[in-house]
């Protein structure tokens, strides 16, 4: 599967591009580590970028840029704010998408990779399971609001903001909650991982949906304590694991079951055997 490669310099950059065919789709994540959106990004990239086998001569390549360490490279694709994802090919860019919507980066990349008609890469992507999306550690400094940041705002700065009241860390949590539920087509929040699941519902849960070959993205609640906290209410659903589908809950296992058992082609649509 593919992953998203931190670019370490511009020398790097140039070795990267190098080495793909023209013909390939650059995705680029422009980003800086102080502002909290471009977290959430990381993980929807990621997790993207792993949808995606890898094959020879490349096809597709994802690249994460620190847009203040190399503003040679910002510049030279106009971005002005982060996160900032940037898709082009062969020299020229076919898309850009400012700010966190996660189903806006998919579906661009979906549509220049040309996923849906490439069978191929669908077959060698239905492999294996996505892994777990990255939970970012939570630190002592308020928490940065969920919206984007000017590009030329200086990190030092930032760890002078005036602490966010509760009301906007929720407002700010929820906005990461409604990207994250979104950062796959099928999303299971749960307890552990696929491989090491915490509890017995969970191990059903992922147990099922390899029984009907649905690929999925998946976030372990148990890595961070925001989420897990804050998807209840943002659910109104108390309890783990929660299975979501095109960024609307489903509901936990008891429900997937029922939901199977009254329509078995539920989730078909997600199968990596399902017909071209």
């Amino acid at each position: 599967m593919s992953t998203l490669n931190e670019i370490t310099s511009e020398a790097d950059f140039s070795a990267q591009l190098n080495a793909l065919p023209p013909s390939a789709l650059l995705v680029l994540y422009f980003h800086t580590p102080w502002a909290a959106p471009c977290a959430h990004m990381r993980t929807v990239l990621a997790t993207l970028a792993s949808q995606y086998p890898v094959t020879t001569p490349a096809a597709i390549a994802f690249l994460s840029i620190n847009a203040e360490e190399l503003p040679d490279i910002s510049e030279e694709y106009d971005v002005s704010a982060v996160p900032y994802t940037v898709l082009a090919r062969n020299g020229s860019i076919l898309e850009s998408v400012s700010g966190t919507d996660a189903a806006k980066v998919r579906d661009a990349v979906e549509r220049h990779a040309g996923r849906a008609s490439n069978n191929a890469a669908a077959a060698a992507a239905a492999a294996s399971i996505p892994p777990a999306l990255t939970a970012v550690p939570r630190d002592n400094a308020p928490a940065m609001p969920a919206t984007q940041a000017p590009l030329g705002a200086a990190s030092a700065s930032s760890t002078t903001t005036p602490a966010l009241t509760p009301e906007q860390n929720k407002e700010a949590l929820f906005a990461r909650l409604a990207q994250l539920v979104k950062a796959a087509p099928v999303m299971l929040f749960m307890k552990g991982t696929p491989s090491v699941p915490q509890c017995g519902f969970s191990r059903q849960l992922v147990g099922i949906l390899r029984e009907n070959s649905i690929k999925y993205g998946f976030f372990n609640i148990l890595a961070d304590e925001d989420v897990r906290q804050g998807l209840k209410e943002f659910a109104d659903w108390p309890t783990f694991p929660q299975l979501w589908v095109k960024g609307e809950l489903v509901g936990g296992l008891d429900i997937v079951k029922e939901e199977l058992e009254n329509d078995p082609s539920f989730m078909a649509e997600f199968s990596v055997n399902r017909a071209a």
